[in-house]
């Protein structure tokens, strides 16, 4: 039982951080944005359509229009990991003092998720443009 206690005292410590604030606040926003784009890409569903399970207006998708938004959505998966992955990095070389690996790493992170939120907010105007 003692470890329990241990366990839990660590994971309070552990939110007392801001660095797991970040990465947190990160996943709450890649996952908003995946929500987002999946709700408006649930309206175009030909056969929840045809069920009645969404209320959409919007146009047909062509095969082409469907393969580059999934293709596109899976972009956005890996950029979001890679975000993730390059602020973990920064801020273990942060610990260990590396200061110039750091910087590279939060270069790098800041550009994977500027890409990420990119791709996102690009297929949220296509579905906003798309469908009335």
């Amino acid at each position: 039982m003692k470890w329990f206690i241990e366990e839990i005292s660590s994971l309070l410590a552990e939110l007392k951080r801001g660095r797991t604030w970040l990465g947190i606040g990160l996943i709450g926003l890649f996952a908003g944005l995946a929500y987002l784009v999946v709700t408006f890409a649930f309206r175009t569903d030909g056969l929840l359509l045809y069920l009645h399970r969404t209320a959409g207006a919007c146009r047909q998708m062509t095969n082409e229009i469907i393969i580059f938004m999934f293709c596109g959505m899976i972009f956005f998966v890996f950029f979001a990991v890679l975000t993730l992955g390059e602020l973990q990095r920064h801020f273990q070389f942060k610990q260990r003092a590396a200061h110039y690996q750091a910087s590279r790493a939060l270069y790098w992170g800041i550009g994977w998720g500027v890409v990420a939120v990119s791709i996102a907010v690009a297929a949220l105007v296509f579905f906003n443009r798309y469908c009335r």
